[in-house]
C-alpha cells in the first residue's frame, strides 16, 4: 500500500490544520506555508495525483468548493484580489501527489505576479502551429 499523502492525513484528522470547509467530496485548509494571510488550499477528499485522474463529479465537486472559498477567503482577509492555481503534475510545481488547488489572496502592492509569470519565456508560435496544436488539442479530447 502506498504512504498516505499528508493530505490524506489532514482530512482523517492524524495531522492538525485549520480546516475551513468540508464537503462530501473535498475539504479545504490553510497552506502550512502561506504564500499570503489566508493561502487556503482546496483538495478532493479521495487522493488522486491529478486533475486528469478525478472523476468529472470528483472535479466539479472540487472547482465548486473553489468558487464558494474564493470570496470567502478574499473578504477574510480584506484582500484585494485573489490568485486561483493549480500546478498539475511534477514539471508544473506540484509538490504533494495528492490534487489541490490554491486559493491565494492578494493585496495591492504585494509584490507578486500574475499566473503570465509563471513560465520564463513565451513561445513565438505562427499561426500555422497555433491551428496544429488547436488541431492535436481537440483530437485528445474524450
Amino acid at each position: 500500500m502506498a504512504d498516505r499523502t499528508i493530505f490524506e492525513r489532514i482530512i482523517d484528522g492524524a495531522l492538525p490544520a485549520t480546516i475551513v470547509l468540508e464537503t462530501e467530496r473535498a475539504a479545504a485548509f490553510l497552506d502550512a506555508n502561506p504564500l499570503a494571510p489566508g493561502h487556503t488550499l482546496v483538495v478532493p477528499r479521495e487522493p488522486y495525483e491529478r486533475l486528469r485522474d478525478a472523476p468529472a463529479e470528483v472535479s466539479s465537486s472540487l472547482f465548486e468548493a473553489v468558487r464558494t472559498l474564493a470570496p470567502a477567503v478574499e473578504d477574510a482577509v480584506d484582500a484585494d484580489a485573489t490568485t486561483i492555481g493549480l500546478n498539475d503534475g511534477t514539471a508544473a510545481g506540484q509538490e504533494v501527489p495528492h490534487l489541490h488547488v490554491h486559493i491565494i489572496p492578494r493585496f495591492e502592492g504585494d509584490g507578486g505576479g500574475s499566473i503570465h509569470t509563471a513560465m520564463g519565456s513565451r513561445p513565438d508560435l505562427s499561426d500555422e502551429e497555433m491551428i496544429d496544436i488547436g488541431d492535436r488539442i481537440a483530437a485528445h479530447i474524450e
